[in-house]
């Protein structure tokens, strides 16, 4: 196979999305960026598409499809975070973010997949988050909808194996991007908005400590270079990565407790 690939990366208007397309368009890899809005790259090519729209993923998969003849690699990245208590979220809070982290990402997967399946070759990232693997506190859709992405992720893994597709879910820490400016905050009411204040606080400045898009993009170059893939990879802080092996053996309570005290809630 050759060793420059098509890939197809979504939300890549900024922060980790374009780094990335940048970072492997300057490897010699073909990029089509995918993002609702053009951008303009020397290293990359930006397609206006809106992910949560079928008809335009469809024309942007043909056209490329015209052009390069293979999509080797796709990299759903495209997402949206949303913060709030879950009792002042409402339906269509939830169907707005669900529409775009969880369907989005399945719309991309779907119109790729019958070339990949063709080829009989492909590899999938699914950007997820460590978030995903718990319940976080006024993050609780956000870490819904990308938990919902990591199952349709291990589900889809059993269902193309016979096409030699590899597909992973890549759950990220805190990553310094301007994830802050763009998050939606749904309703908080009087009696949640001192406690959500604090925690909205300590959430930005995780985000400040945080790894750097560059380094995100590294660590992606060096799984696409990989032949098998496990379902799930994480790549964060270690306080961050901690979080999940430490769900999986202790107690529920005495994780929460732990939890609260990271987020300053106590």
């Amino acid at each position: 196979m050759n060793s420059k690939k098509v890939i197809l990366i979504t939300g890549t208007s900024s922060g980790i999305g374009f780094n990335l397309a940048e970072t492997l368009g300057k490897e010699g890899h073909k990029v089509y960026g995918l993002s609702r809005k053009v951008v303009l790259s020397d290293y990359f090519t930006s397609l206006s598409v809106d992910i949560t729209n079928k008809n335009e993923i469809d024309l942007a998969i043909t056209q490329i499809t015209n052009i390069e003849g293979r999509i080797d690699v796709l990299i759903n990245n495209a997402g949206m975070g949303m913060v709030g208590p879950v009792e002042d979220t409402t339906k269509e809070d939830i169907w707005n973010l669900f529409n775009l982290n969880l369907v989005g990402a399945v719309q991309m997967m779907t119109a790729v997949l019958p070339m990949m399946r063709a080829q009989k070759r492909g590899q999938i990232i699914n950007i997820s988050s460590i978030g995903s693997e718990m319940g976080l506190p006024f993050r609780g859709f956000y870490s819904a909808s990308k938990s919902a992405l990591d199952k349709i992720t291990e589900a889809i893994r059993y269902e193309v194996r016979t096409w030699d597709i590899q597909i992973c879910a890549l759950h990220l820490g805190d990553i310094q991007t301007k994830i802050a400016d763009h998050r939606v905050k749904t309703k908080v009411s009087d009696s949640y908005l001192p406690i959500f204040s604090k925690v909205y606080g300590l959430m930005n400045a995780h985000v400040d400590q945080g790894n750097t898009p560059d380094e995100v993009s590294v660590y992606i170059q060096s799984l696409l270079k990989k032949n098998i893939w496990k379902a799930h990879y994480y790549f964060g802080q270690f306080g961050q990565k901690i979080g999940v092996p430490l769900k999986w053996i202790l107690p529920q309570n005495f994780y929460e407790k732990l939890m609260r005290k990271y987020n300053q809630m106590d």
